[in-house]
Protein backbone atom coordinates (compact mmCIF):
# COMPACT_ATOMS: atom_id res chain seq x y z
CA UNK A 1 0.00 0.00 0.00
CA UNK A 2 1.39 2.98 -1.26
CA UNK A 3 -0.24 5.94 0.79
CA UNK A 4 1.49 8.81 -1.27
CA UNK A 5 -0.62 7.14 -4.58
CA UNK A 6 -3.76 7.79 -2.58
CA UNK A 7 -3.11 11.19 -1.45
CA UNK A 8 -2.21 11.96 -5.04
CA UNK A 9 -6.09 10.61 -5.77
CA UNK A 10 -7.11 12.75 -3.01
CA UNK A 11 -5.64 16.02 -4.54
CA UNK A 12 -6.51 14.97 -8.13
CA UNK A 13 -10.01 15.66 -7.53
CA UNK A 14 -9.37 18.49 -4.80
CA UNK A 15 -7.97 20.19 -7.45
CA UNK A 16 -10.99 20.09 -9.73
CA UNK A 17 -13.01 22.35 -7.22
CA UNK A 18 -11.36 25.13 -8.17
CA UNK A 19 -12.52 24.60 -11.88
CA UNK A 20 -15.89 23.15 -10.92
CA UNK A 21 -18.14 25.24 -8.49
CA UNK A 22 -20.96 22.50 -8.65
CA UNK A 23 -18.92 20.11 -6.84
CA UNK A 24 -18.88 23.01 -4.09
CA UNK A 25 -22.42 23.50 -4.41
CA UNK A 26 -23.37 20.18 -4.00
CA UNK A 27 -21.67 19.88 -0.93
CA UNK A 28 -23.75 22.43 1.04
CA UNK A 29 -26.66 22.93 -1.17
CA UNK A 30 -28.12 18.98 -0.43
CA UNK A 31 -27.72 19.17 3.12
CA UNK A 32 -29.40 22.87 3.81
CA UNK A 33 -31.73 22.05 1.42
CA UNK A 34 -32.78 18.95 3.39
CA UNK A 35 -32.78 20.27 6.89
CA UNK A 36 -34.81 23.47 5.57
CA UNK A 37 -37.60 21.15 4.01
CA UNK A 38 -37.60 18.18 6.69
CA UNK A 39 -36.94 21.04 9.35
CA UNK A 40 -40.48 22.94 8.56
CA UNK A 41 -42.04 19.80 7.85
CA UNK A 42 -41.31 18.53 11.39
CA UNK A 43 -42.68 21.83 12.79
CA UNK A 44 -45.79 21.38 10.94
CA UNK A 45 -46.30 17.38 11.76
CA UNK A 46 -45.71 18.36 15.52
CA UNK A 47 -48.65 21.06 15.32
CA UNK A 48 -50.81 18.81 13.16
CA UNK A 49 -50.04 15.42 15.23
CA UNK A 50 -54.11 13.97 15.61
CA UNK A 51 -54.99 15.16 12.12
CA UNK A 52 -56.25 12.08 10.33
CA UNK A 53 -55.21 12.82 6.85
CA UNK A 54 -51.48 14.43 7.20
CA UNK A 55 -50.46 10.65 5.59
CA UNK A 56 -52.65 11.23 2.96
CA UNK A 57 -51.62 14.66 2.56
CA UNK A 58 -47.87 13.92 2.34
CA UNK A 59 -47.87 11.58 0.13
CA UNK A 60 -50.19 13.44 -2.08
CA UNK A 61 -47.65 16.30 -1.75
CA UNK A 62 -44.47 14.19 -2.65
CA UNK A 63 -46.87 13.20 -5.55
CA UNK A 64 -47.06 15.99 -6.66
CA UNK A 65 -43.63 16.93 -6.57
CA UNK A 66 -42.33 14.31 -8.44
CA UNK A 67 -44.87 16.14 -11.27
CA UNK A 68 -43.10 19.42 -11.05
CA UNK A 69 -39.36 17.95 -10.31
CA UNK A 70 -39.49 15.47 -13.18
CA UNK A 71 -41.10 18.17 -16.03
CA UNK A 72 -37.95 20.56 -15.07
CA UNK A 73 -35.57 17.61 -14.95
CA UNK A 74 -36.37 16.32 -18.40
CA UNK A 75 -35.77 19.45 -20.23
CA UNK A 76 -32.64 19.93 -18.39
CA UNK A 77 -31.66 16.64 -19.02
CA UNK A 78 -32.74 16.42 -22.73
CA UNK A 79 -30.13 19.13 -23.28
CA UNK A 80 -27.54 17.79 -21.31
CA UNK A 81 -27.87 14.63 -23.49
CA UNK A 82 -27.24 16.28 -26.62
CA UNK A 83 -24.11 18.68 -24.74
CA UNK A 84 -22.74 14.95 -23.30
CA UNK A 85 -22.57 13.61 -26.83
CA UNK A 86 -21.14 17.09 -28.41
CA UNK A 87 -24.31 16.62 -30.87
CA UNK A 88 -25.17 20.11 -30.62
CA UNK A 89 -23.95 21.71 -33.70
CA UNK A 90 -24.98 18.39 -35.24
CA UNK A 91 -28.42 19.29 -34.26
CA UNK A 92 -29.03 22.73 -35.04
CA UNK A 93 -27.23 22.47 -38.23
CA UNK A 94 -30.44 21.09 -39.63
CA UNK A 95 -33.52 22.80 -40.31
CA UNK A 96 -34.56 22.35 -36.72
CA UNK A 97 -35.64 25.49 -35.28
CA UNK A 98 -35.17 26.36 -31.10
CA UNK A 99 -38.73 26.29 -31.42
CA UNK A 100 -39.64 23.18 -32.08
CA UNK A 101 -36.68 21.44 -29.93
CA UNK A 102 -38.69 23.02 -27.40
CA UNK A 103 -41.66 21.09 -28.19
CA UNK A 104 -40.34 17.92 -28.53
CA UNK A 105 -38.43 17.99 -25.40
CA UNK A 106 -41.85 19.29 -23.61
CA UNK A 107 -43.65 16.55 -25.67
CA UNK A 108 -40.62 13.42 -24.77
CA UNK A 109 -41.37 14.85 -20.85
CA UNK A 110 -44.93 14.85 -20.98
CA UNK A 111 -45.10 11.46 -22.44
CA UNK A 112 -42.79 10.11 -19.57
CA UNK A 113 -44.87 12.11 -17.16
CA UNK A 114 -47.92 10.49 -18.10
CA UNK A 115 -46.31 6.68 -17.38
CA UNK A 116 -44.65 7.98 -13.83
CA UNK A 117 -48.21 9.45 -12.98
CA UNK A 118 -49.95 6.46 -13.28
CA UNK A 119 -47.04 4.61 -11.70
CA UNK A 120 -46.90 6.36 -8.52
CA UNK A 121 -50.33 6.92 -8.15
CA UNK A 122 -50.86 2.78 -8.18
CA UNK A 123 -47.62 2.56 -6.12
CA UNK A 124 -49.29 4.90 -2.96
CA UNK A 125 -53.06 3.40 -3.72
CA UNK A 126 -51.62 -0.53 -3.26
CA UNK A 127 -48.94 0.19 -0.77
CA UNK A 128 -50.84 2.92 1.60
CA UNK A 129 -54.11 2.81 0.66
CA UNK A 130 -54.35 6.31 -0.29
CA UNK A 131 -56.29 6.75 -3.59
CA UNK A 132 -55.10 10.49 -4.82
CA UNK A 133 -58.19 10.46 -7.47
CA UNK A 134 -60.71 11.35 -4.77
CA UNK A 135 -59.54 14.98 -5.74
CA UNK A 136 -62.05 14.69 -8.33
CA UNK A 137 -61.89 17.29 -11.01
CA UNK A 138 -59.67 19.89 -9.06
CA UNK A 139 -56.50 16.90 -9.67
CA UNK A 140 -56.48 18.06 -13.77
CA UNK A 141 -55.72 21.56 -12.86
CA UNK A 142 -53.47 21.17 -10.13
CA UNK A 143 -51.43 18.79 -12.83
CA UNK A 144 -51.76 20.84 -15.19
CA UNK A 145 -50.46 23.91 -13.49
CA UNK A 146 -47.35 22.11 -11.91
CA UNK A 147 -46.46 20.64 -14.89
CA UNK A 148 -46.59 24.11 -16.66
CA UNK A 149 -44.29 25.11 -13.83
CA UNK A 150 -41.50 22.70 -14.28
CA UNK A 151 -41.56 24.25 -18.16
CA UNK A 152 -41.13 27.33 -16.79
CA UNK A 153 -38.47 26.36 -14.38
CA UNK A 154 -36.46 24.20 -17.00
CA UNK A 155 -36.28 26.51 -19.33
CA UNK A 156 -35.07 29.26 -17.26
CA UNK A 157 -32.38 26.35 -15.58
CA UNK A 158 -31.89 25.73 -19.24
CA UNK A 159 -30.89 29.08 -20.36
CA UNK A 160 -28.11 29.59 -17.75
CA UNK A 161 -26.94 25.83 -19.18
CA UNK A 162 -26.85 26.97 -22.78
CA UNK A 163 -24.98 30.44 -22.03
CA UNK A 164 -22.26 28.50 -20.06
CA UNK A 165 -22.07 25.20 -20.72
CA UNK A 166 -21.89 21.64 -18.32
CA UNK A 167 -19.63 23.34 -15.97
CA UNK A 168 -23.02 24.46 -13.98
CA UNK A 169 -24.52 21.02 -15.03
CA UNK A 170 -25.83 20.23 -11.46
CA UNK A 171 -28.72 23.06 -12.36
CA UNK A 172 -30.11 20.23 -14.23
CA UNK A 173 -31.06 18.26 -11.06
CA UNK A 174 -31.16 20.61 -7.91
CA UNK A 175 -32.59 24.30 -9.71
CA UNK A 176 -36.02 23.50 -8.93
CA UNK A 177 -35.28 22.85 -5.62
CA UNK A 178 -34.24 26.20 -4.90
CA UNK A 179 -38.16 27.03 -5.13
CA UNK A 180 -38.64 24.02 -3.13
CA UNK A 181 -38.78 25.56 0.45
CA UNK A 182 -41.33 28.24 -0.63
CA UNK A 183 -43.33 26.01 -2.25
CA UNK A 184 -45.25 24.74 0.79
CA UNK A 185 -44.92 20.88 -0.27
CA UNK A 186 -45.63 19.68 2.91
CA UNK A 187 -46.51 22.26 5.43
CA UNK A 188 -48.74 25.44 4.52
CA UNK A 189 -47.30 28.75 3.73
CA UNK A 190 -47.95 30.27 7.45
CA UNK A 191 -45.26 27.92 9.09
CA UNK A 192 -42.66 30.06 6.99
CA UNK A 193 -41.18 32.60 8.55
CA UNK A 194 -43.04 36.29 7.31
CA UNK A 195 -40.34 37.26 5.10
CA UNK A 196 -40.48 33.92 2.84
CA UNK A 197 -43.97 33.90 2.55
CA UNK A 198 -43.76 36.91 1.22
CA UNK A 199 -41.80 35.22 -1.27
CA UNK A 200 -44.08 32.44 -1.33
CA UNK A 201 -46.60 34.30 -2.57
CA UNK A 202 -45.18 34.87 -6.15
CA UNK A 203 -44.59 30.88 -6.44
CA UNK A 204 -47.31 29.77 -8.51
CA UNK A 205 -46.82 25.68 -7.05
CA UNK A 206 -47.49 27.10 -3.71
CA UNK A 207 -50.96 28.19 -4.51
CA UNK A 208 -51.30 24.21 -5.94
CA UNK A 209 -50.02 22.51 -2.26
CA UNK A 210 -52.03 24.66 -0.23
CA UNK A 211 -55.01 24.04 -2.75
CA UNK A 212 -54.57 20.23 -2.42
CA UNK A 213 -54.34 20.91 1.01
CA UNK A 214 -57.54 22.20 1.50
CA UNK A 215 -59.18 19.87 -0.95
CA UNK A 216 -57.98 16.42 0.93
CA UNK A 217 -59.19 18.19 4.28
CA UNK A 218 -62.57 20.05 3.56
CA UNK A 219 -63.25 19.15 0.17
CA UNK A 220 -62.84 22.90 -0.82
CA UNK A 221 -60.56 25.41 -2.27
CA UNK A 222 -60.07 28.97 -2.55
CA UNK A 223 -60.87 28.82 -6.34
CA UNK A 224 -59.07 32.63 -6.45
CA UNK A 225 -55.75 31.12 -5.69
CA UNK A 226 -56.01 28.54 -8.35
CA UNK A 227 -56.31 31.98 -10.94
CA UNK A 228 -53.30 33.72 -9.51
CA UNK A 229 -51.32 30.34 -9.74
CA UNK A 230 -52.46 30.43 -13.19
CA UNK A 231 -51.81 33.43 -14.13
CA UNK A 232 -48.19 33.54 -12.65
CA UNK A 233 -47.51 30.41 -14.27
CA UNK A 234 -48.37 31.50 -17.56
CA UNK A 235 -46.09 35.08 -16.78
CA UNK A 236 -43.14 32.68 -15.85
CA UNK A 237 -43.57 30.42 -19.23
CA UNK A 238 -43.07 33.10 -21.20
CA UNK A 239 -40.59 34.80 -19.55
CA UNK A 240 -38.68 31.06 -19.29
CA UNK A 241 -39.70 30.52 -23.01
CA UNK A 242 -37.90 33.82 -23.96
CA UNK A 243 -35.00 34.23 -21.57
CA UNK A 244 -34.10 30.68 -23.21
CA UNK A 245 -34.58 31.69 -26.68
CA UNK A 246 -32.44 34.86 -25.86
CA UNK A 247 -29.63 32.71 -23.98
CA UNK A 248 -29.40 29.83 -27.39
CA UNK A 249 -28.89 32.97 -29.55
CA UNK A 250 -26.02 34.32 -27.99
CA UNK A 251 -24.78 30.65 -27.52
CA UNK A 252 -25.23 30.43 -31.09
CA UNK A 253 -23.48 33.70 -32.08
CA UNK A 254 -20.39 32.56 -30.09
CA UNK A 255 -20.44 28.86 -31.20
CA UNK A 256 -22.19 26.19 -30.08
CA UNK A 257 -18.72 24.33 -30.10
CA UNK A 258 -17.68 26.07 -27.20
CA UNK A 259 -20.90 24.27 -24.60
CA UNK A 260 -19.47 20.70 -25.87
Amino acid sequence: MNWARARAIVWRHIYNFKHSWDRVFDMFYWPAMDILLWGLTSVYIRQTASFPDLIKILLTALIFWQVIWRSQYEITTSLLEEMWAHNMVNLFATPLTVFEWMAGVIMLGLTKMIFTIIFVFSLVFFMYGVEVLQMGWLLLPFVVLLLISGWYIGFLVSSFIVRFGTKIQTLAWSGVYMLAPFSAIYYPVKTLPLWAQKISAWVPASYVFEGMRSVLATGTMDQGNLIKSAGLTGIYLVIGISFFVLMFNKSKKQGLTSLE
